[in-house]
């Protein structure tokens, strides 16, 4: 059988046909043509949402690719052109943008990378300043910028050293007189540094304690798993009291993010098996770890809390800190409505980026429609980026947002309402509810074009959520409520530690050697300012 030729068309066109045909068809072959071509329309709408829920199936198995607009327009043959074209214009006559030139920054890093190892001087030898040069003899040596070599030696993460102290032994009353221990020893076994770095790489890195149990015993220092916890909790006190001042500051930002991703408790999963055993409805069933970033005037913080509330509750135990004379932040987040529960006012702006996803996800069998509205968004994307480059103020930017976002925006909303106006696209169809999921949260999506700092999207928190998932992927799961705070706790001040370029390994250890200090005054020993507290810190 020979293949037919694939045509499209829209729903008007077939009303249009249904239309002609009633006249001149009977009626019995009249209702057969009608249930046929509503047999074609559902059959194309379940092959466009089964392709669609294929390919999000293949992203979660293999990972998705590179969502940028080059990526996704060039798969499917359409131009990236560098302008949006009008609403109703003729979507496949856009210019291309040339090539884009290769990403600067890969190569050797400088030693200015290694700011915290230690540096040692080296003079020449038998040679100073104003001294006759050795190779000419006429000429006089002069002070010039050093040359700096970098040499990396490798090290176990924890390392031991062995004291053989030589004792003495009175013949007569068998009192031991033993050596001491060189000056500035610690005199724990577990210097306070253990457990700075078994956070980083635990929580850090998601390097859980059973693997690095078998990489210290190849090491010869041996470490088993349940004594790194109770290395890591006997250190949590100063931690905690910087992680509860955290949550204090953080309630205090204009701008803060929200967001979940699930996780794994296994005391709350038991607990939930038991009642669902016993005839009984847990209170909840979701473990999340939800990821705020609040974004402060000078800095960011990141907070982590796993457990059954979600950001929405989260959000609403934070800003139960917040002070009341504040004005009422803004609230990013995706569409989710469990992520605007709560008491506390907030001025709601939604993620562009998710509503665009929801349009990439259907650009392989419509891609001419799509390439518009993608179009438009890289436009606000580009007017965005360059209020980043020219650093310009919010107030600044929202001017440039409404002199140059606006007009695209509002043209793009005319669009997508004449589409199902002029029945164009239909509600249910898979192009259809992407269109629907943008007007119906437009008022939330554009807040950027009526509200000073407002951004664009919640990749913010999305990008600090890829913390929380390694730490899922490599250890799975947390034993106890307890250790997923402990674990909260840790994963906070080390990724706030890196937002703020602050060495981790190096605060944490601060947290717990002053720990008395911290707990009486945590607001002095935050990333960015612990190190004025720091003995000869002036």
């Amino acid at each position: 059988m020979k293949r037919p030729a694939l045509v499209n068309a829209t729903q008007a066109q077939l009303d249009e046909l249904l239309a002609l045909a009633k006249t001149t068809f009977p009626t019995a072959q009249y209702q057969l043509l009608e249930g046929v071509l509503g047999t074609f329309v559902y059959v194309m709408q379940a092959l466009q949402n089964a392709q669609t829920s294929v390919k999000r199936f293949r992203q979660m198995l293999f990972g998705a690719r590179t969502e940028s607009k080059r990526n996704v327009l060039a798969d499917h043959g359409a131009g990236a052109g560098a302008d949006p074209p009008a609403a109703g214009a003729d979507v496949s006559t856009a210019a291309r943008t040339p090539a884009a030139p290769p990403r600067a920054g890969h190569g050797r890093n400088s030693a200015q990378a290694y700011c915290d190892s230690p540096v040692i001087a080296i003079a020449p030898l038998d040679l100073r300043a104003g001294d006759p040069c050795p190779q000419c003899i006429s000429g006089r040596v002069y002070d010039s910028p050093p040359r700096i070599i970098v040499k990396v030696v490798g090290q176990p993460p924890l390392a031991a050293t062995l004291y053989k102290l030589h004792q003495l032994r009175c013949r007569l009353c068998d009192a031991l007189f033993p050596g001491r221990l060189p000056a500035g020893t610690s005199a724990l076994k577990y210097d306070h540094s253990c457990a700075s770095m078994l956070a980083l790489l635990r929580y850090g890195s998601g390097l859980p304690f059973y693997r690095l149990e078998g990489l210290q015993a190849s090491l010869n220092v041996p470490l088993p798993d349940a004594t790194q916890w109770e290395i890591v909790a006997k250190a949590v006190p100063g931690p905690r009291a910087a992680f509860n001042e955290l949550i204090r500051q953080a309630a205090q930002a204009p701008l803060l993010h929200s967001d979940d991703t699930p996780a794994q408790i296994l005391s709350l999963t038991a607990a939930r098996t038991k009642l669902e055993a016993a005839g009984q409805t847990p209170a909840a069933k979701a473990i999340n770890t939800s990821g705020i970033v609040a974004v402060l005037q000078e800095h960011k913080v990141i907070l982590f809390f796993t457990g059954h509330p979600h950001a929405g509750q989260n959000l609403e135990h934070v800003l139960s800190h917040r002070a009341r004379e504040l004005a009422p932040p803004i609230q990013m987040s995706d569409a989710l409505a469990c992520n605007f529960t709560g008491e506390f006012k907030t001025i709601v702006s939604k993620c562009l980026a998710h509503g665009r996803r929801k349009v990439v996800e259907v650009v392989a069998q419509f891609p001419e429609p799509c390439r518009y509205v993608l179009e438009v968004l890289a436009t606000v994307y580009v007017n965005d980026a360059h209020c980043r480059k020219a650093q310009l103020s919010p107030q600044q930017r929202l001017l440039h947002h409404q002199a140059h976002s606006a007009a695209p925006m509002q043209d793009l909303q005319r669009w997508m309402s004449e589409q199902f106006e002029q029945r164009l696209a239909e509600p249910n169809s898979a192009p259809g509810q992407a269109l629907r999921y943008l007007l119906k949260h437009w008022s939330g999506l554009t807040l950027f074009l009526r509200q000073a700092g407002a951004p664009l999207d919640n990749n913010v928190v999305e990008r600090a959520l890829k913390r929380a998932i390694l730490h899922r992927k490599n250890s799975m799961f947390y034993k106890t409520r307890n250790g997923a705070a402990v674990g909260d706790i840790y994963m906070s001040l080390i990724h706030t530690c890196q937002l703020c370029r602050v060495n981790p390994f190096e605060y944490l250890q601060a947290l717990q050697i002053h720990v008395a200090a911290v707990t009486a005054s945590p607001a002095r020993w935050l990333p960015w300012n612990y190190r004025e507290q720091l003995p000869g810190a002036a």
